[in-house]
C-alpha cells in the first residue's frame, strides 16, 4: 500500500478532472490552475477531451509497450501535455496532497492491522465489493485480473475524482497489477488544499525560480536524480543541476549508492515548503 504513484499519476487523473464540471471541492483548484494556464486554459480542456482523455492516457503510468494504440509522435504529445499539466496544476499543491494522501493511507493501515487485508480490502471504497477471494471493481472494462500470488500494489489518489478507481495490468516501477483509489474530499479538505490561493507556492517560486521550487516539492518525499527527471518532465542533466543547486543552498542532502543517488529535504528544505515567512531568509542562497 502507497500513498500515491506520484504527480504525474496525479496530473493523468487531474488532466481529466480539469475538463470536468460538477467537482464542487475542486472549484478553487481549478480556478487556480486556470490563473496559471492564463492563454493556455483552452488548450487545457481540449487536451483532456480528445488529445489525453483518461482511458487513452493510462499508458503513461504502465509497463508496456503502446506501440499499437499510439503512434510516436501522439504519444509525445500526450506525454508532454501532462507533464506541462503537472508543473501548474499538482506540483504547486503536492506537499499538501501528499500529506493528505499519507493520513488516509495511516488510518486504512490501522484497519488493516484491527481487521486484516480482508477488512481493509471491505472498506476502500463504498462502490468496491469484497467477496473472498475476488475484489469486484465497477467501472472497469469487463476483464479479470489473476494475481496467481504476485500481490499487488494499492495506491491512493486525490484526482481520481468521479471514479471509485482504476486498475492496471502492469504499473511502470513494479510491474505487478495496480488498484488505484479514489480519496474523496469534504469541504474542510478542500479548503485546506487549495483555499489559501497558493500565495506561498508564488513566493517560493520567486524565491528559487519555478522549476527549482517544483523541484523542491517533488522531493518532498524523497527520489532519485531520474526519478526526479521524470516528475519534472526534464533531462537528467537538468535534475542533477536543480538537485546541486538546491543541496549547495542546505535545502537538500544527497546519499549516494554506486551509480545511484537519492535525494531527501532537509529540515530547511521542508520548513521552507511548509513555512511562507522562512522564505525571505534563503533569498542571498539561492539566487
Amino acid at each position: 500500500m502507497v500513498t500515491s504513484l506520484g504527480p504525474v499519476a496525479e496530473s493523468v487523473f487531474a488532466l481529466d478532472l480539469y475538463g470536468r464540471q460538477g467537482t464542487a471541492h475542486f472549484r478553487d483548484w481549478r480556478k487556480g490552475v486556470r490563473e496559471r494556464l492564463g492563454d493556455r486554459a483552452g488548450d487545457a480542456e481540449k487536451w483532456s477531451r480528445s488529445v489525453v482523455p483518461l482511458a487513452g492516457s493510462l499508458w503513461l503510468l504502465e509497463r508496456r509497450n503502446e506501440l499499437a494504440a499510439l503512434d510516436d509522435q501522439a504519444r509525445q504529445h500526450a506525454a508532454k501535455a501532462v507533464f506541462d499539466f503537472c508543473q501548474v496544476a499538482v506540483v504547486p499543491y503536492w506537499h499538501r496532497v501528499r500529506r493528505h494522501l499519507t493520513l488516509t493511507r495511516d488510518t486504512w493501515g490501522r484497519i488493516e492491522i484491527a481487521n486484516g487485508v480482508q477488512g481493509l480490502l471491505a472498506n476502500l471504497h463504498p462502490q468496491l465489493h469484497w467477496d473472498l477471494p475476488v475484489l469486484e471493481v465497477p467501472g472497469e472494462p469487463d476483464r479479470d485480473v489473476y494475481l496467481d500470488g504476485r500481490g499487488f500494489v494499492l495506491a491512493l489518489s486525490l484526482f481520481l475524482h468521479g471514479k471509485s478507481c482504476v486498475v492496471l495490468d502492469r504499473e511502470r516501477e513494479t510491474g505487478l497489477p495496480a488498484l488505484i483509489v479514489s480519496v474523496p474530499i469534504d469541504a474542510a479538505a478542500a479548503t485546506e488544499l487549495w483555499g489559501v490561493g497558493g500565495s506561498g507556492d508564488q513566493a517560493l517560486s520567486a524565491l528559487v525560480g519555478h522549476t527549482r521550487a517544483a523541484a523542491l516539492r517533488a522531493l518532498a518525499d524523497g527520489c532519485t536524480t531520474g526519478e526526479l527527471s521524470e516528475r519534472l518532465g526534464i533531462c537528467l542533466a537538468g535534475a542533477s543541476k536543480h538537485a546541486t543547486v538546491l543541496r549547495k543552498a542546505g535545502l537538500v542532502t544527497t546519499a549516494r549508492n554506486r551509480n545511484t543517488a537519492l535525494h531527501v529535504l532537509t529540515p530547511l528544505g521542508l520548513a521552507l515548503l511548509e513555512s511562507r515567512g522562512a522564505a525571505t531568509e534563503l533569498t542571498e542562497l539561492c539566487a
